[in-house]
């Protein structure tokens, strides 16, 4: 198993033990990360929970539970200060699908990628997008999907975006993510040594790996992502912001190890951790969204950006 699967199988334990996430459901998921009933049983043993696997090959049968996108809109697709639009571009295994939304008028203006939670590029993406438009970025969100049709292809079972995505090994979302840097920069009012990143979740990690894989960076903020390969810390040349919800404490356990990690490269940086909030915390169309953290976070995320972004 890898990292990446591991940290979507574990975060589905967590909402199932917890309650968030019925049995069959969770077992169903497995089922689809390990690719069948039989591969699913050491899956879970290997988070200290155990199925049969005729309860598995059940539930791997069972009907997709009916769940609506949530539209999370707070700017609308329509904002006439804005120009968002469904893009694709090349890739490393054919064209990449992906969201721009920038603001109208004379650029160059500053680039952000959006890198979306593990559930591919939902309309919730979309519109973080469309908020750093509003700040006076370029943003693309990219569906790291794309070289199994995309996000959408998969709508009424997300569930199968999170396996594509837990499967697909990291170097390769690593390429398409710089594809999608390099389409940034090539925007004609886009300012090519002015880029940013950020990312939410299974996000929040792959926007610590571009920045460990992409000097062109100048400022990542990761919402509480998996540590990349610590020994690659030093590789960053952008300003990290990092943010947690206190009450993650799978996610937060890490946080002492990127932190020396950071301090001993001397990389910019500074870690924020806020009480009272949970993981995917900054999502407002999620049961764990604070309103007082997402706020706070998208505050500091402005600051940062507009620091080392914007400033001359």
């Amino acid at each position: 198993m890898s990292d990446l699967q591991r940290y979507i199988v574990e975060e589905w334990a967590e909402d199932y033990q917890k309650g968030r996430l019925g049995r069959r459901e969770f077992l169903r998921r497995i089922a689809l990360m390990a690719g069948g009933a039989t591969l699913a049983v050491p899956m879970l043993q290997s988070l200290g929970l155990a199925a049969s696997s005729t309860e598995i090959a059940e539930a791997a049968t069972a009907g997709v539970p009916l769940t609506a996108q949530a539209p999370g809109v707070t700017v609308p697709a329509n904002d006439p200060s804005l120009e968002a639009s469904m893009v694709t571009f090349p890739g490393p295994s054919g064209q990449v699908i992906g969201y721009v939304a920038r603001p109208r008028g004379r650029g160059p203006f500053p680039g952000v990628l959006v890198i979306h939670e593990n559930r591919g590029l939902l309309e919730h993406f979309k519109d973080v997008a469309r908020r750093l438009a509003k700040e006076g970025y370029a943003a693309l969100a990219v569906d790291l999907a794309s070289h199994q049709g995309g996000t959408e292809r998969y709508a009424a079972d997300l569930a199968q975006v999170s396996a594509i995505l837990g499967q697909t090994p990291p170097e390769q979302h690593i390429v398409t993510l710089n594809a999608a840097v390099r389409h940034l920069q090539g925007l004609s009012d886009v300012r090519r040594d002015r880029i940013g990143a950020t990312g939410f979740c299974f996000g929040g990690g792959m926007t610590w790996r571009l920045a460990t894989q992409n000097a062109d960076l100048r400022a990542a903020v990761p919402f509480y992502g998996t540590n990349p390969p610590i020994a690659d810390v030093s590789k960053i040349r952008a300003a990290v912001l990092a943010l947690y919800g206190g009450l993650d404490e799978r996610l937060n356990a890490g946080i002492p190890q990127v932190r020396e990690a950071l301090q001993g490269a001397r990389v910019v940086h500074e870690i924020t951790i806020y009480a009272g909030a949970d993981h995917a915390f900054f999502n407002d169309t999620s049961t764990r969204y604070h309103r007082d953290a997402a706020a706070a976070a998208w505050q500091s995320t402005m600051v940062w950006f507009g620091r080392h972004l914007k400033a001359a």
